[in-house]
């Protein structure tokens, strides 16, 4: 049995629930019903923080991947600076004018190549693994490096 109550909603919450009811195709009772009983129900709040630790859960493993790109991205950096300050020999004066030329052409083929990179999907983090896997020995190569030839 059901007991009939008059309930006053302010005009868009009203909106809401009509709007609501004609999507789902439901009566505008079972959708207040559904409602009342979630807020009454003991578990809403647990479900609701159930809800809410998944999401932080999940934030927090993009934040973290996010994290190690970047300190990969920084440390690929300074190491590619490191090394190159280091084998680069200064230029005298009267070639100085002839490598700045050929670094503006290089920037701009170094641009053009992270432009294609980008625009393909390719990224540093994707290969890495693959480049690891791609290098490792495979076991029959193994097996011949213990193996004395004969």
């Amino acid at each position: 049995m059901r007991t009939r109550m008059n309930v006053y909603f302010p005009p868009e919450l009203l909106r809401q629930l009509i709007d609501l009811a004609d999507r789902k195709k439901l009566s505008r009772s079972s959708i207040v019903e559904a409602a009342v009983n979630s807020f009454l129900s003991p578990d809403g709040a647990d479900r609701i923080e159930a809800a809410f630790t998944r999401r932080l859960d999940r934030l927090s493993r993009q934040v973290q991947r996010l994290e190690r790109d970047l300190t990969l991205s920084t440390e690929t950096l300074a190491l590619f600076i490191r090394f190159w300050l280091t084998v680069t020999p200064p230029l005298p004066a009267d070639a100085q004018a002839a490598a700045q030329v050929k670094g503006r052409e290089r920037y701009e083929s170094f641009i053009e190549a992270l432009g294609r990179r980008l625009a393909n999907g390719a990224t540093l983090s994707q290969e890495i693994p693959n480049d690891v896997i791609s290098s490792e020995p495979r076991d029959d190569d193994q097996h011949r490096k213990r193996t004395p030839n004969v």
